[in-house]
């Protein structure tokens, strides 16, 4: 039988034994130095309760683990790209999410590839002969009122929800988007979530104000950039990357980090980013998110109708229409033509001054980007089961050190059919709740045969694995550091655990 432990009383007991409590980053946990257990009953009379699990027929073995982390070739990946506000829809309308939904597939996803026979469409989007292992996928809102919307994801890594809206009769200020996957034989893959996005009635034209933070953009965070000519929805280019170039798609969209610089930041390579949120006037630079392109830098200007204000200095918000003057140049800005990015010369108002007169296609709509990244692997072949809801993981947190380390895991979507693995070795692992495991660092003679201490550094990379082999990697790492030499034995945690164990048997019995 595996055991699970279950803390009830929010507040783990073993971590209030533990002298030293270090945070660790995002990136690594470390493990240094050693301290001292107290008394097992200084608890304060908190249990843990152990959740007996039934033995999976596919549990994961070492070896299995080992043959993933040579290779790390059977990761499967799924990618909901989505903007982070959506318009209402008023009456009969349909405002459609703009830009669209698109969805990533990366990976080994059930031999999904183009067959004989294949063609491709308008849209990009290959229409193929339907085959056990084809990848299946609906799209919603989350809503009664409105049917999933069929992806036509067969045979490509990408494709997105073109026809999705949200409507005056939902009253929800938020909401997620949900996709449901499933092959062609009818076996379910799971239901994947986007992140939260927050619904407006319609772009404000009045000078923002930074008391509405949350429709403000702030330096780092992601845009898209998106033109339509002549407000006509068939007209919609978006800012992309591919190939190594810049272009504007009417297909795929591309995410962008906008970052603020100071007014003197020169043009390089590298350059100095800045905190706080972007206003017209701020010299800005964008760069790709997927792959690390940028544009020079660029001053952001208000758009009104076809000029670009010289002095507005106020907040940039959802939707808002802007253009991008390129610094240093004489009034050039970015701008497209057809699906090619050029620079377009404005000329000055002659009644305005503080106006510049720019074409269609240098007015871009910008609006915050988000993405919810899925990442698993059938570590032990495929199994009956969903693989979702997928553990995400945050952070890590170490308590303790030498025998009695203890890791605090830190994230959402977390079962008691999950573990932590150290590499290739299985930890003991408790579940707290949903956000939040507990394991016991293994000793590092799992890992170096003949080692009573850790004598040098060494790092393992963290995972999760669901007990029917599904492994969920976090791409985190754990570093054992030097000791100055042998510890002394100390079996506090290890009676407590033990207690526990016993007093759950007897409660079951």
């Amino acid at each position: 039988m595996e055991q699970r432990t279950e803390y009830h009383d929010g507040e783990s007991p073993i971590s209030s034994h533990i002298a030293n409590h270090l945070p660790i980053s995002h990136e690594d946990a470390v493990l240094e130095g050693r301290s001292e257990l107290e008394p097992a009953g200084a608890s304060g009379g908190r249990r843990l309760t152990f959740v007996e699990m039934p033995a999976a027929a596919n549990k994961l073995t070492r070896d299995a683990m080992r043959n993933y982390l040579s290779e790390r070739k059977k990761d499967q990946t799924l990618v909901i790209l989505h903007a982070k506000v959506a318009q209402k829809s008023y009456g009969t309308e349909k405002r459609f999410f703009c830009p669209p939904p698109c969805i990533y597939l990366y990976g080994e996803w059930h031999n999904n590839k183009p067959i004989e026979g294949s063609s491709e469409d308008a849209d990009g989007q290959i229409d193929i002969a339907t085959s056990e292992n084809q990848v299946h996928a609906f799209i919603g809102i989350g809503s009664n009122e409105q049917e999933m919307q069929q992806l036509r994801i067969e045979g490509r890594d990408f494709c997105n929800a073109k026809t999705l809206y949200i409507s005056d009769t939902d009253k929800r200020k938020h909401f997620m988007l949900s996709v449901k996957m499933f092959l062609s034989n009818g076996s379910e893959i799971g239901v994947f979530n986007s992140r939260r996005i927050k619904v407006i009635s319609k772009p404000s034209k009045k000078k923002q104000s930074l008391k509405n933070a949350d429709l403000c953009i702030a330096s780092g965070t992601k845009v898209a950039l998106f033109n339509r000519l002549r407000s006509q929805t068939v007209s919609t280019r978006y800012l992309h990357v591919s190939h190594g170039n810049f272009h504007a798609s009417s297909v795929q969209w591309g995410s962008f980090a906008i970052h603020l610089l100071d007014d003197s930041e020169s043009e390089s390579e590298e350059f100095t980013v800045l905190d706080g949120y972007i206003h017209y006037g701020h010299t800005v630079k964008l760069v790709c998110s997927s792959t690390g392109m940028a544009l020079p830098r660029l001053i952001i200007r208000k758009v009104d109708k076809q000029t670009a204000i010289l002095n507005a200095s106020d907040p940039v918000s959802q939707l808002h229409k802007c253009a991008f003057y390129l610094k240093d140049t004489e009034r050039m800005y970015l701008c497209l033509s057809q699906e090619r990015i050029i620079q377009f010369q404005a000329t000055p108002c002659p009644k305005e001054p503080n106006k510049e007169m720019i074409n269609d296609g240098a007015s871009w709509t910008i609006i915050s980007t988000d993405e919810a990244e899925y990442t698993f692997s059938e570590g032990m072949g495929p199994t009956p089961n969903p693989v979702t809801p997928v553990p995400i993981v945050h952070s890590l947190q170490l308590n303790g050190g030498g025998e009695v380390a203890m890791l605090e895991v830190v994230g959402e979507n977390f079962s008691p059919a999950l573990a932590v693995w150290f590499g290739d070795v299985e930890a003991e692992t408790m579940y707290r709740c949903a956000e939040g495991l507990i394991c016991v660092v293994p000793d590092i003679s799992r890992f170096q045969e003949g080692w009573t201490y850790v004598k040098q550094s060494v790092k393992v990379p963290i995972n999760l694995v669901r007990s029917d082999g599904i492994i969920y990697p976090t791409n985190l790492t754990f570093t054992y550091t030097p000791e100055p030499g042998p510890r002394q034995q100390c079996s506090g945690i290890r009676t407590i655990l033990h207690n526990n164990d016993l007093n759950s048997k007897e409660r079951i019995n």
